[in-house]
């Protein structure tokens, strides 16, 4: 199958999450994507394992991130290597990075320069906090994106303290962002032959994925969003939307009528309540009759009632059972990105059908400067240097 980037090269700067996760979205799609890596240290998510499972010499979630990439070692302080890196950004239609204000300038890799190297080159930066006002020399790491965010106080029931989410959030959404961006370019570019420049940050990714909340907040006289104490799932919402713990499980119950909820479960106290401007403002008194009437019975039942009546509800999956389950086998989710000759590696893929296709990996994440010569043959980059 042909992907819908083929053709398109771009070089990716980028070190740890955001940048990297726009790269490989664009490999994906078919762009052939370059790294560009320091020839000692390489990218430092390299060394940067969870739960310290590191595999060939490099962090698990390196090579998830990477997969589908080539390496490029070159020394930008070296005067040889810099020459080869700018030949390099004369073939390429993209280019990310994520280094402080001032770094690529003092290599003539900006994108005023870059783009004086190549006019159609489309030039993508991500930040942690945008280049102007007081935070933009602040540290752009996920957990204090959520913390400075306010997202911290949207998770976690209210006698509980800020709770983040156990995922780069900031990181991961920056990096869809980019990749909005730079489509948009390359589209405005097949018009008017000419590249351009994309800009996000971390901050402005995770105040976007709060659209509802801040919203809400912005036009309720700023009151700030209030967890429930009793199984919070969402400050804004009201009962019955939580999870809830079952006699064998949990149960994760949605949005809709409480009344007819206490019907379907067989619950006189719970369907007392018929008011419905009442479910948000007793959320706490009824998700408390609730979730004593759940922990009655197991999931299996409480599901049964509630998939009967057409009321929504779902069990709560570990990853186990999660991955065990014959809907995961449906999906053919996971793919293997070992490298040759080496054991598994498992890895989610790619969640994009194109054309009824699934846009699987073609090759696996690079060791540190391996793909250097075949690049500098095939896109002859020392002619006319």
């Amino acid at each position: 199958m042909n992907r819908p980037l083929e053709g398109i090269i771009a070089l990716d700067f980028s070190q740890y999450l955001a940048g990297p996760s726009a790269a490989l979205r664009l490999a994906d799609l078919g762009a052939r994507v370059i790294k560009v890596e320091n020839p000692k240290t390489g990218d430092s998510s390299r060394h940067l394992s969870l739960k310290n499972m590191v595999y060939d010499g490099d962090s698990v979630n390196f090579q998830a991130i990477n997969r589908d990439k080539e390496s490029f070692a070159a020394n930008l302080k070296d005067p040889e290597d810099l020459k080869l890196v700018k030949a390099l950004v004369k073939k390429a239609d993209v280019l990310i990075e994520n280094f402080r204000p001032g770094i690529m300038a003092k290599f003539g890799l900006d994108y005023e320069s870059a783009s004086v190297l190549n006019p159609r080159l489309v030039y993508a930066t991500v930040t942690g906090y945008g280049t102007e006002g007081p935070w933009k020399s602040k540290p752009g790491q996920d957990l204090l994106l959520q913390s400075m965010s306010g997202l911290a106080y949207t998770n976690g029931n209210g006698d509980q303290p800020p709770t983040p989410l156990g995922i780069s959030m900031a990181d991961t959404f920056a990096g869809n962002h980019m990749v909005d961006g730079i489509l948009a370019c390359l589209v405005r570019r097949s018009r008017t032959g000419k590249g351009g420049r994309v800009e996000v940050s971390l901050l402005e990714s995770i105040l976007y994925l709060q659209l509802e909340g801040l919203t809400t907040y912005l036009n309720n006289g700023h009151k700030p969003p209030v967890r429930s104490r009793v199984c919070n799932a969402h400050p804004n919402v009201p009962a019955p939307y939580g999870i809830y713990e079952t006699s064998d499980g949990y149960i994760a119950v949605s949005m809709g009528s409480v009344s007819r909820l206490g019907h379907i479960l067989d619950c006189p106290e719970l369907a007392a309540y018929t008011d419905e401007s009442q479910w948000f403002q007793k959320r706490d008194e009824i998700q408390t009759v609730l979730a004593r009437h759940l922990k009655g019975r197991p999931t299996s039942v409480w599901l049964t009632l509630l998939d009967e009546a057409g009321y929504w509800a779902s069990a709560v999956l570990n990853w186990r059972q999660l991955t065990d389950s014959a809907a995961y086998q449906a999906l053919d989710f996971s793919q293997d990105i070992r490298r040759p000759d080496l054991p598994q590696l498992l890895t989610t893929r790619c969640p994009i059908r194109c054309d009824g296709q699934l846009l699987r990996t073609r090759k696996w994440a690079p060791r540190l400067g391996e793909d250097t010569a075949r690049i500098t043959e095939d896109l002859a980059l020392k002619e006319g240097n």
